[in-house]
């Protein structure tokens, strides 16, 4: 009975770190792949469907490889303007919400002010606010400029109203700050400030010493959060559609043709698109392994 006992056990211990074995080693990777497969075949198909050739007007059942839709992309009335439209959007608003996401995020990692709590808190409404509340906001906000005083008389029109590209702008500016702010914050609250002190030490004045030695250390923080702001500005609809008015991104363009037709060259547009953000966060992911890297480098 004791032999038979100790034989138990033994062998209970075993076989269940024989089921954590194969669980931590089949089961997690299962479950990986599925996600990953979750998460990409939406993409797949997209790229897939680029090279169909329908035989109606919505590209939604397989008929042939062409080449037809990629060999004219932008072949399809009010496309390429509101394609461009999308990059000059996502260009312009990008380099102002990063100009002053990286100031903000400097103010609230470097200096002690009143109502610094209540800015850190702030900085993430936009991010917590559902974008249709967002924009019907911003669209009340934009016609009360024309007709309230003494906004009315203060304001030039055609910035806030009729509604266009410079609202369009302003709103995307407005909700890419938060995250510029976000991830600005992350990269200057992880590097070495002895740096800074030891330049100062040296004789460089507070000037010099950003651009010698703290702005190349947070470069990479700064351009991973332009790309992500980009990405988010060329894809958006919501917003763009209560602010937009008359003017037509590639989102809302999309939003208005599916309605009548689904022409290939929207998965086209798409695939090049998603290229390009891969791209992007592969040179972003790229430059802050470099940059920690080299941070962890230096002699401290």
């Amino acid at each position: 009975m004791t032999a038979a006992g100790s034989n138990v056990a033994v062998v209970g211990p075993t076989a269940g770190r024989r089921v954590g074995a194969f669980a931590e080693r089949w089961l997690l990777k299962l479950f990986t792949v599925a996600a990953i497969g979750y998460l990409l075949v939406p993409i797949l198909v997209m790229i897939v469907f680029s090279f169909n050739k329908p035989e109606g007007k919505f590209n939604f059942v397989w008929a042939e490889f062409s080449l037809d839709a990629w060999a004219a992309p932008l072949n399809r009335p009010g496309l390429s303007d509101a394609l461009w439209t999308s990059i000059l959007v996502a260009i312009v608003g990008t380099f102002f919400a990063t100009i002053l996401g990286t100031l903000i995020a400097l103010a609230l990692v470097r200096y002690r002010f009143r109502g610094r709590n209540a800015t850190n808190l702030f900085i993430f409404v936009p991010m917590a606010t559902p974008e249709i509340v967002l924009g019907a906001s911003l669209l009340t906000i934009f016609v009360s400029t024309a007709t309230l005083e003494p906004f009315k008389s203060i304001i030039p029109s055609g910035i806030f109203y009729p509604l266009g590209l410079p609202t369009i702008i302003i709103a995307h500016v407005m909700f890419n700050i938060s995250y510029v702010v976000v991830t600005v914050k992350a990269r200057i609250q992880g590097f070495d400030r002895h740096l800074e002190e030891a330049a100062m030490d040296l004789g460089a004045n507070e000037w010099t010493t950003f651009w010698k030695i703290t702005f190349p250390l947070i470069r990479p923080g700064i351009v991973a959060a332009a790309l992500l702001a980009f990405s988010l500005s060329i894809d958006d609809f919501i917003v763009t559609n209560f602010t937009s008015g008359l003017v037509n991104t590639f989102p809302v363009w999309v939003w208005g043709t599916i309605r009548n037709n689904l022409p290939p060259q929207v998965h086209v547009i798409g695939t090049a698109i998603f290229l390009i953000a891969v791209g992007g966060v592969a040179i972003a992911t790229w430059l802050q392994s470099r940059g920690g890297r080299t941070v962890a480098m230096r002699p401290r």
